[in-house]
């Protein structure tokens, strides 16, 4: 048995499927999956209990499962620890699609401006299987919206940013002199489906202002959003910082009067594990263009 062998046995177990683990890994089915009956044979017995259409891990299994992520955390701990001189070696940064495109590309390119020698793997996910590969070790930071109900992890807010609301241009609401959330409580919403945060944002704000948006639509994409809003299918509430990177002449973006919703980004880690010298000056990176971003961000919105 190696280390890889259990790395691709914890995505099977994770994806409960072996098709959607071959194309995560870049290897073959048949390859995967006589990996997974070498670790069978070596064991005596089965780990995975094979379905029609997917895979559940059988008792042994999941106390492999268990045990491989202890096997590699202290491994990944172990070669961090050695390898530690604050300039190189690898860390793994993740954030959530609300924020990812938007967020990081240029966050990156000026941490590689100041640290060419490390390289940063980069993932993109909902905010539940973040906050669990965070705890399992998969990921050294992640960067998501509170709240996050997560023990033993640790998190801390970076900046807080405006929701606004964007509808079509020959929308009644675009020209209006100013707009109030009762103003739109009549308008049909375009929504991410219930697995983004952002939908529970824009969702709790309402209601504890006893309105309840009527969500016509959902999409899993911010962008599908704005187009199904140009579209005139109905209004949505974005956050200001894919407003900075919008470019579209059919739509409009407007600040709400009144109490504004909003959303804090925090970054999220694991303060049981070891912390290298690269991982906090990614940190530190991370607080001071958190907070020129956040300038930007609030400069100019309508």
């Amino acid at each position: 048995m190696d280390t890889d062998q259990l790395r691709q046995f914890l995505r099977v177990a994770e994806r409960g499927n072996i098709t959607h683990a071959s194309e995560e890994l870049g290897v073959s089915q048949p390859t995967l999956s006589r990996s997974i009956q070498r670790l069978e044979e070596e064991f005596g017995q089965p780990l995975l209990e094979r379905r029609t259409r997917s895979i559940a891990l059988t008792d042994a299994g999941r106390l492999l499962e268990s045990r491989a992520k202890q096997v590699l955390q202290i491994l990944d701990d172990a070669k961090t620890q050695i390898a530690d001189d604050g300039q190189s070696g690898q860390l793994r940064i993740a954030s959530i699609p609300t924020v990812a495109p938007y967020f990081l590309p240029d966050f990156l390119r000026c941490f590689h401006n100041d640290y060419p020698d490390a390289m940063l793997v980069v993932q993109e996910d909902t905010t539940d299987k973040l906050v669990q590969r965070c705890k399992d070790g998969e990921i050294d930071l992640a960067v998501l919206a509170l709240p996050i109900s997560a023990k033993y992890l640790q998190t801390e807010p970076l900046f807080s940013e405006p929701l606004l609301l964007v509808t079509a241009t020959d929308h009644p609401l675009a020209t209006k002199a100013e707009v109030t959330l009762e103003d739109v409580e009549p308008c049909a919403f375009i929504l991410l489906d219930e697995a983004h945060c952002l939908t529970e944002n824009v969702v709790s704000f309402c209601r504890q202002r006893s309105i309840q948006p009527v969500a016509v639509e959902r999409t899993s994409q911010l962008t599908t959003v704005q187009e199904l809003v140009s579209l005139g299918h109905g209004v949505s509430m974005i956050p200001a910082m894919a407003r900075r990177l919008d470019e579209s002449p059919n739509r409009v973006y407007r600040t709400l009067a009144g109490e504004v919703p909003n959303r804090t980004i925090a970054m999220l880690w694991n303060p049981y594990r070891f912390e290298s010298k690269l991982q906090r000056a990614l940190k530190e990176r991370l607080r001071s263009y958190a907070a020129e971003f956040e300038a930007r961000l609030t400069d100019g919105l309508p």
